[in-house]
């Protein structure tokens, strides 16, 4: 009995459904006399009415640890009965959290295995029918283990797309910074080139300069070494000596 009531003394009231049995206990306590009850004694040399009333004061004191019992008894219960329903709880909600990773984590993951055995601690967690906390504690450490498995999955999946895009980044980049090839020749090629009419047909031509007048010809025509250089830069035939020349 008394080891009883010392592991319900160790109860705190945040520990149990209804706080006013702890209290209650302690007040039977004391109403006891303690933990440590009084003595009875009981003598073959004692009258009758001694032994009588020695086995009266046994009968209380009996009574009164029976009270203190029943109260460590009920403070005990109180507590398993919150730590079944925080386990309950707890387990309530790490389904709640497992169904909505196993919705948000559709086509998301590296391995879907681990979307599978996600949804398989579901079921056995709805499965557990229990007046035990340890049954709930077990089931929702199960959840949890497969809840982590896919968030690790979602993160590699994560960390594998961005390095992929990062890969296409980079080779796209390349690709239009890489020179053009043109006949072998990197670099702009106009579309248009301005062609130089040597004597040839149409297209952009070098004008010729203008014509000016030839100098006269001194005494009378002859060679005149400055006239032939004139025609020969001009175009014009060259004036021999001793030859007419046909200019104006």
């Amino acid at each position: 009995m008394l080891a009883r009531y010392r592991e319900a003394e160790a109860v705190q009231a945040d520990q149990v459904k209804d706080v006013k049995i702890i209290n209650a206990m302690s007040h039977r306590m004391k109403a006891a006399g303690g933990l440590r009850p009084p003595t009875v004694q009981c003598k073959a040399s004692m009258s009758t009415d001694a032994l009588n009333a020695e086995a009266g004061k046994a009968r209380r004191i009996n009574g009164r640890f029976a009270v203190v019992a029943k109260s460590a008894k009920t403070v005990l219960a109180s507590r398993d009965a919150k730590v079944l329903d925080d386990a309950k709880a707890a387990l309530d909600g790490k389904k709640g959290e497992a169904s909505r990773l196993l919705a948000d984590s559709d086509g998301k993951v590296a391995d879907n295995a681990t979307r599978d055995g996600l949804q398989q601690a579901i079921d056995q967690a709805g499965q557990v029918r229990s007046g035990k906390a340890k049954a709930y504690q077990d089931a929702a450490d199960a959840l949890q283990a497969a809840i982590d498995q896919v968030n690790a999955s979602v993160q590699s999946k994560s960390q594998a797309d961005q390095q992929a895009a990062a890969q296409a980044a980079q080779a796209q980049a390349a690709q239009q910074a890489a020179p053009s090839n043109n006949g072998g020749r990197g670099g702009y090629t106009p579309s248009y080139r301005p062609s130089i009419n040597r004597g040839g047909g149409g297209g952009w031509s070098v004008p010729a300069p203008a014509q000016q007048s030839a100098p006269s010809t001194p005494n009378g025509g002859g060679y005149n070494p400055g006239v032939e250089d004139w025609m020969n830069s001009t175009g014009h035939p060259v004036c021999q000596q001793g030859q007419a020349c046909g200019i104006g």
